[in-house]
């Protein structure tokens, strides 16, 4: 059975929920190092989050590949550029990085099937 990464997404979301519910400091901390280190600046929002994607790959993070293609093409990320970016992640990453590149590359359909379309 393939997987869901719209569905991964939203239960990596209703982890930290519940997660910010036990230890809302550390969650508190870490949600806002994601927002200060993904915000815009010398670098664009989009190509932070496509970094993030790469390494999401190379470590081989289900979750984090799923919330990052999401976050990219919200960002203004087009699938050129995330396929690119899992090119690279596979590079980096050797081997095992072609199966989670794989991975990415079926979030980045599944995610542009669930919303509107998005130029190229």
């Amino acid at each position: 059975m393939s997987k869901n990464f719209v569905e991964i997404e939203a239960n990596v979301m209703k982890g930290l929920a519940g997660l910010s519910a036990e230890i809302p400091g550390t969650i508190n901390g870490f949600a806002t190092l994601h927002k200060k280190a993904l915000e815009e600046g010398a670098l664009s929002a989009a190509t932070k989050e496509l970094m993030s994607l790469a390494i999401a790959i190379a470590i081989r993070c289900e979750g984090c590949i799923a919330c990052h293609v999401k976050d990219a093409l919200k960002a203004g990320a087009t699938p050129t550029q995330v396929n690119e970016t899992i090119g690279v992640a596979i590079l980096m990453g050797g081997g095992p990085s072609i199966v989670y590149g794989g991975e990415a590359q079926l979030a980045l359909s599944q995610f542009l099937a669930a919303s509107e379309p998005v130029a190229d």
